[in-house]
């Protein structure tokens, strides 16, 4: 099962992957906001 030896290299280490996933998101959200904010001003 391809799915359970992921979820293993995930539970190695949560933390940073949740971390990592938080930053990108974070990011990935202002990105999207300032598109929109030129769009608006536009």
């Amino acid at each position: 099962m391809p799915g359970e030896t992921s979820n293993r290299g995930t539970e190695d280490r949560p933390s940073a992957a949740e971390g990592e996933r938080g930053a990108l998101v974070a990011v990935l959200v202002m990105v999207l906001l300032g598109v929109a904010g030129i769009f608006a001003l536009s």
